[in-house]
């Protein structure tokens, strides 16, 4: 990592301690100790291997997505690298932030730029897809459930229906793209000189070339995938929506585990729109932003004096142990690129 990306890290985990600090403050009273006393070890226990299940299934996904393609990435290359990606989304905004890192280990397991680039794309349609479809079931099937559940938070059917459309759009744009290379390449071209012209961009016509190449690349990848990778995509839409189910499941173990009822149903809902809000790059890692969505949400049916303490479990699970996970595939992954390029630089 940059050191601005360590900046953005201690940014990140600054706020999110900051934001957390206040949340206990407001929410923490002589009730708190008496919910403490019911903790069972047990269930947050159950909650740290069930995240630990969802990088599982991530790397599966990635995996059996890549032997689609006819590459053979072993399992232990495909955890490391969603481990490092993990890393860097602490520091980037949104929680989505990872896929340049993805890519890379991908290239580095002998995957094309093109196809490793296909496959982290269809990465995040497959995840789109499960999301829409989750929140389209919850809106539709759930009906009056739904309404009940979300009126204490107004924001939050809006939040949905707009994330809802905001899928749907991005998947017939992707399509569209990748029908249309050409409208793509032109696309890109017109950002670069756009960029180029509020900040100079040097040797931009060898960018234009790397743009044609790097779409017809990709572009060649999701055709792969279409005629010859439909297997990975099933495989890769069953890994994404057991990925999901898992990480939504952990808030439920996480209240059992404070003697609460799982409010499977409520937290599934809240889960999906704190999901769709994770993806939205406000601050870096989504710190502050998922500790008081979480809170506001939370607070409609677990009593206030637990879910402090609550969200903080949650976090501490889904944010910091990332962070740390992350740091040793992050930074063996940096050892590994400046050893290659001293010894290229030795040559």
């Amino acid at each position: 990592m940059k050191k601005s990306q360590w900046k953005w890290l201690l940014v990140s985990i600054g706020f999110s301690t900051l934001v957390m600090a206040g949340v206990l403050y407001f929410t923490v009273d002589e009730t708190t100790i008496e919910y403490l006393s019911r903790v069972s070890p047990f269930y947050l226990a159950l909650a740290v291997l069930l995240h630990i299940l969802s990088l599982v299934f991530w790397a599966m996904r990635i995996k059996l997505m890549s032997a689609s393609l006819g590459y053979r990435v072993g399992l232990k290359h495909c955890l490391n690298l969603v481990l490092a990606n993990m890393l860097v989304a602490a520091v980037t905004p949104s929680q989505a932030g990872g896929e340049p890192v993805r890519v890379h280990e991908l290239y580095r397991a002998g995957v094309p730029v093109g196809d490793a680039t296909a496959v982290v794309v269809m990465e995040r349609i497959l995840d789109g897809i499960v999301l829409g479809a989750l929140g389209a079931f919850s809106m539709l099937f759930l009906g009056r459930y739904w309404s009940s559940l979300t009126s204490g938070f107004s924001g939050a059917s809006l939040l949905m229906y707009s994330a809802w459309i905001f899928v749907i759009l991005g998947v017939l744009a992707f399509v569209y793209s990748v029908k249309n290379p050409d409208k793509l390449k032109r696309a890109l071209k017109g950002i670069s000189r756009w960029v180029d012209r509020r900040r100079r961009v040097k040797r931009l016509d060898s960018l234009f070339e790397s743009i044609d190449r790097e779409v017809d690349n990709f572009n060649c990848g999701l055709v792969k995938f279409v005629n010859h990778g439909k297997v990975g995509l099933v495989w890769g839409f069953i890994f994404t929506a057991l990925f999901w189910f898992s990480e939504f499941a952990i808030a439920s173990m996480l209240l059992m585990g404070l003697g609460q009822s799982p409010f499977i149903i409520e937290s599934f809902v809240v889960q999906l729109v704190l999901a769709v809000i994770m993806m939205i790059p406000l601050t870096p890692g989504g710190s502050g932003v998922a500790e008081l969505g979480a809170t506001s949400l939370y607070s409609l049916f677990v009593p206030s004096a637990i879910v402090g303490v609550f969200v903080l479990l949650w976090r501490l699970i889904l944010y910091y142990l990332n962070v740390f996970l992350g740091l040793l595939p992050g930074l063996s992954i940096v050892r590994r690129e400046f050893l290659a390029r001293a010894g290229k630089q030795r040559r």
